[in-house]
């Protein structure tokens, strides 16, 4: 049995959620972003007391490290990091783009000559994205894009192209793009669950020395 603290406030949400293996066995959440750093200690504390479970039971601590929100993402990771400093458990860092990916390779199965194409909101015509196969294997990397008519064309060539997430929006107000298929808005706590205890089993933990928040861009903090 592992017992997974999982913490993310990427986006406008902030969710809490301690799973069992690959169950979800309680969560708290909030839809206030700006309440992120107020709610999550809390909130930890919460759900901990209502399964009965002591913190310190807890085998790992994940964390959604972008990219995403700015802000969110350093709440989520320092207080992930202070809980793993203190109560000596190793971290795990989940990638936005590749949970949402997973999302949508879920909710479609696609075959082979696919592309999932994960789409995160960065403001004005600006979103994050990547290319992934059918088997979530990544085809074109992680990068910050600025979405005009030729995004996608060439892909379209020789691959049915399967988008989501929070920026697709802006993805079909372009022309040329009529026949992508779109789905789910983004991911949720059980896409999140399953990720972080597949990485657990696998041990990929991260550096608590070092881990920095994914932004991908340069971070401007005034």
């Amino acid at each position: 049995m592992a017992l997974l603290l999982n913490i993310d406030s990427a986006f406008e949400q902030c969710t809490v959620t301690i799973s069992n293996n690959e169950e979800v066995i309680a969560h708290e959440q909030s839809l206030v972003q700006k309440d992120h750093a107020s709610f999550l200690q809390p909130a930890i504390l919460k759900i901990c007391k209502g399964t009965g479970i002591d913190i310190s039971d807890i085998d790992a601590i994940s964390v959604a490290n972008g990219p995403g929100s700015y802000t969110g993402l350093r709440v989520s990771l320092s207080s992930a990091k202070g809980i793993c400093y203190t109560l000596q458990k190793p971290l795990i860092l989940l990638n936005t783009l590749d949970i949402l990916a997973f999302a949508l390779q879920q909710e479609f199965n696609p075959g082979n000559n696919t592309l999932i194409c994960p789409i995160i909101d960065a403001r004005r015509m600006e979103v994050f994205t990547a290319f992934y196969d059918n088997n979530l294997k990544i085809v074109k990397d992680y990068a910050s894009v600025i979405l005009n008519e030729q995004f996608l064309v060439s892909e379209k060539t020789n691959y049915a192209i399967i988008a989501g997430g929070n920026g697709s929006f802006k993805l079909k107000q372009l022309p040329l793009l009529e026949d992508i298929i779109y789905g789910t808005s983004m991911y949720n706590k059980q896409h999140f669950a399953l990720l972080a205890y597949k990485a657990f089993t696998e041990k990929k933990f991260a550096d608590l020395a070092y881990s920095e928040p994914f932004y991908i861009k340069p971070a401007y903090i005034r």
